[in-house]
């Protein structure tokens, strides 16, 4: 029985877990309380650094429920009227992949007239990523993010989020997936314009500024749900959309990755270990912005949808 996470907040409350069986949701809490369930804490964070344990009792609970959900309803939960939190709320590292669409890479290559490998595997060429910040970059589902000052070049960039379930450190390809807790949908808000600073000279290692570029409060969208890995059963074959305002602006498939999920994971956990809680951006598809030189104004609605994880909504304001 699929079961999701997620996290909301009250007017006494700044973060309760919600579980979400079939189509309602439920206060885990209260659920876990009247179950009897033996779970230290119910924060999305606590769970996972115990997630094999954890993971195992929540679909338990999930299945039970499921069976009778008139027993359960004094824990039900009104999705469309609920206030959603950052799932985690004690983020570790985030990674993000550039340059891993063959889309993508493909449209920028045409847009700029730049010679980009299609093939980089090939070429000995190995994944490519920079680092957001957690708590000060992440927010949630039907959250609002201000445009920065001073930007105009703010860009979209939907994305299949990869949460950490357990500490990996120099694992193979092979078994890189058994370390995925699961996955969500991410935007990856960029500032295109503050890429390069352009009164420094082109031959500069300082030109450019991947921290204004990628990191600004709210740059990270991440949720509405966190999806247990077991329920998906290939993060290599995923319809991946994004709508502006209603309008489908990307739509492509993870199997357009370059280097997939597991020899992420496999590369990085080469050099750094990866811990419960991080993310893994794993690159955008072909349609963003920057191809077309078009870029978002206040009011606009994103909304990034992946098949079986939920859409995940952000207004820019």
């Amino acid at each position: 029985m699929k079961y999701q996470l997620f996290t909301y907040r009250t007017d006494s409350r700044p973060s309760v877990t919600g579980l979400l069986v079939g189509e309602y949701a439920y206060d885990l809490d209260q659920l876990a309380a009247d179950a009897g369930l033996g779970l230290p804490a119910t924060s999305i964070d606590a769970l996972l650094e115990d997630w094999e344990t954890t993971h195992a009792r929540l679909h338990d609970l999930a299945v039970s429920v499921f069976k009778a959900p008139p027993q359960n309803e004094s824990a039900r939960l009104d999705l469309e009227s609920l206030q959603f939190a950052p799932f985690l709320q004690r983020p570790g590292t985030i990674y993000a992949a550039g340059a891993n669409y063959r889309d993508h890479v493909e449209a920028m290559a045409r847009a700029f007239n730049m010679k980009l490998s299609l093939d980089p595997r090939s070429e000995g060429i190995a994944p490519w990523h920079f680092i957001k910040p957690g708590r000060g970059s992440l927010v949630a589902h039907k959250q609002a993010v201000d445009i920065p000052e001073g930007v105009r070049m703010l860009d979209w960039e939907a994305e299949l989020a990869v949460v950490i379930g357990k500490r990996a450190s120099r694992v193979s390809i092979e078994d890189a997936l058994n370390y995925v807790a699961g996955y969500t949908c991410a935007n990856d808000l960029s500032a295109r314009d503050r890429l390069r600073r352009e009164q420094v000279d082109p031959s500069s290692p300082f030109r450019f500024d991947w921290i204004g570029h990628k990191c600004f409060t709210g740059s990270c969208p991440l949720g509405p749900y966190l999806t247990p890995a077991q329920f998906v059963e290939d993060p290599e074959n995923l319809n991946i959309k994004l709508s502006r305002n209603g309008e489908w602006v990307q739509d492509s498939n993870t199997r357009n990755h370059m280097y997939g999920v597991a020899e992420q994971i496999a590369y990085l956990s080469q050099t750094i270990d990866l811990f419960p809680g991080d993310v893994l951006l794993t690159g955008t598809p072909a349609g963003v912005g920057m191809e077309s030189h078009t870029f978002l104004d206040r009011g606009d609605v994103l909304k990034v949808w992946i098949d079986g994880l939920g859409e995940l909504e952000t207004t820019i304001r």
